[in-house]
């Protein structure tokens, strides 16, 4: 955390003023402002542990795979639970194309961004070594 914040979990004159403010306006908001002072650090480790517990239940969900969490029960007509059955496994089959689709154009985009990343840094390496100024092009020298 950045220590030089004008606003941070500790007791600074910026915190007890807002907090004594808080408490003159609204009482409530003078103790979310206590609250924040006094437990403000473990809000990052709260928050990571938070998503790491929802990440995991719902990973299990994706783990278990769609068919699993289907209703099992039929319809009572076999030619209709037969179709259903049918085009729901089309289905997943056509999610997992999306989603392998996806998953190669994110690539192909992650793999342009790093090309015009090493494009710019070599036009600017270039324009670097022959300028001989040190200045970055566009902006004035010091």
């Amino acid at each position: 955390m950045n220590q030089s914040a004008l606003i941070r979990p500790d007791w600074t004159p910026a915190t007890i003023a807002m907090m004594v403010l808080g408490f003159v306006v609204f009482w409530p908001l003078g103790l979310a402002m206590l609250a924040y002072i006094i437990f403000g650090e473990r809000l990052k480790t709260f928050k990571k542990d938070a998503n790491d517990t929802v990440d995991g239940v719902f990973s299990s969900f994706k783990r278990g795979g769609r068919n699993r969490y289907r209703p099992s029960f039929g319809t009572g007509n076999v030619a209709f639970d037969d179709w259903r059955d049918a085009e729901l496994a089309r289905l997943d089959e056509e999610r997992r194309k999306l989603d392998e689709m996806r998953e190669q154009f994110d690539s192909y985009v992650r793999e342009l961004r790093r090309a015009k990343d090493q494009d710019d840094f070599d036009r600017f390496m270039r324009e670097r070594n022959s300028g001989g100024s040190g200045s970055v092009p566009g902006f004035p020298a010091n």
